[in-house]
């Protein structure tokens, strides 16, 4: 037996909806999101800081958020009407949640994920994600002043920048450092002495990085299988701890539509329009194990594509109530798969991250 662990936003649906939420109901929201979470990356992947998590931008923006008038309400209600699903996950949740145990591991607010369920009929207690009840905090007029006096400031910022070789702020020029210092005493000196802001800080904590990795543990423990039986699938910086918990133990490790984080941190990458691949892959998993996916015969650049990967799926028996989605696809629409130890990173990175900006909007592909 197999189990199945999927980010959300990226391998079942087109969102991002923190962003989507900052960018609805802050002005200029969606350029402060980006900024707050090119910050998010540099803490979490160039300084490595202790005690901070790939993912922490949700606990980040909140205060912000909640300053601008969101509600429980409000994230409930404008999660339902803008869920946008990804081609195939309406028929590839349930369908992986029929024939395996499966969860749903992701950073995002618990009201997006209770849409996602209320929807595909995904089972809400297999769901892993930020839990957050933003009514709770009221936060007096002058903190709510300053917030949004930040909120514009962030807004207005250079975006981040740094060399692919930085390990912390010396490594950054002139201007960066002076953006990093300034993002330094918003977040770590100003907010947190705000008695409102200050306690959400304290006491939400987002689902990423490694707290998605102690969620495929804990989801191990309800289902009494070794982390060697999971197949994972992200696309983000959040995803990378739990990529490497996962190809480590020799299961398998899957970027969907990935980022550079992912394809750096994952075994196998698949570039498709279509979600429903996830769910033959992990069919040919529970077949063929490992030993399965790496006895296919890559081509030169690494990748088996179009109808060959569809015979080839085929040809192995793998479930065919969801291979049939592909029968009728034309070859350059059908699904990439790449074995990343076999192929030029950096251009596989520049195709995924290509596809990605053009299925999930330009806004979203291009956050971490």
């Amino acid at each position: 037996m197999i189990q199945v662990n999927l980010d959300c936003e990226g391998p079942v649906t087109q969102n991002d909806n923190a962003y989507e939420l900052c960018e609805a109901y802050m002005p200029d929201g969606g350029e402060f999101f980006a900024r707050v979470s090119r910050y998010d990356d540099y803490l979490a992947d160039v300084e490595k800081r202790d005690g901070y998590k790939a993912g922490d931008t949700l606990k980040l923006v909140l205060p912000f958020l909640r300053a601008w008038g969101v509600t429980s309400h409000i994230m409930e209600s404008f999660s339902k009407q803008t869920l946008k699903l990804l081609p195939g996950a309406e028929k590839m949740l349930p369908a992986v949640a029929e024939r395996f145990p499966a969860f749903i591991i992701s950073t995002s607010y618990r009201p997006y994920l209770d849409a996602l369920c209320d929807v595909t009929g995904f089972p809400k207690h297999h769901i892993y994600c930020t839990d957050v009840d933003i009514d709770s905090y009221d936060q007096p007029v002058a903190e709510v002043e300053e917030l949004k006096r930040l909120t514009e400031e962030i807004a207005a910022q250079p975006m981040l920048q740094w060399p692919e070789d930085a390990t912390g702020a010396d490594d950054l020029g002139e201007s960066d450092r002076a953006v990093l210092y300034r993002l330094e005493k918003i977040f770590w000196e100003l907010i947190p002495a705000m008695p409102v802001s200050g306690a959400i800080f304290r006491d939400v904590n987002p689902v990423g990085g490694h707290e998605k990795a102690a969620s495929v543990l804990d989801s191990l423990k309800r289902t009494g299988l070794e982390a060697s039986n999971v197949f994972y699938a992200g696309d983000s910086i959040t995803d990378v701890q739990a990529f490497e918990l996962v190809r480590q133990a020799g299961g398998v490790a899957l970027s969907f539509n990935g980022n550079a984080y992912a394809i750096r941190a994952a075994e196998w990458a698949c570039i498709s329009g279509n979600t429903m691949i996830i769910g033959v892959l992990s069919d040919f998993f529970l077949r063929f194990g490992r030993q399965g996916l790496e006895s296919i015969k890559f081509d030169a650049e690494g990748c088996i594509g179009g109808h060959e990967l569809f015979e080839f799926m085929s040809e192995k028996g793998v479930d065919w109530e969801m291979l049939s989605i592909f029968t009728n696809m034309r070859d350059e629409e059908m699904p990439r798969l790449y074995h990343i130890a076999e192929t030029d990173v950096s251009s596989l990175i520049r195709l995924s991250e290509t596809f990605r900006k053009n299925v999930r909007g330009k806004g979203v592909g291009e956050l971490g």
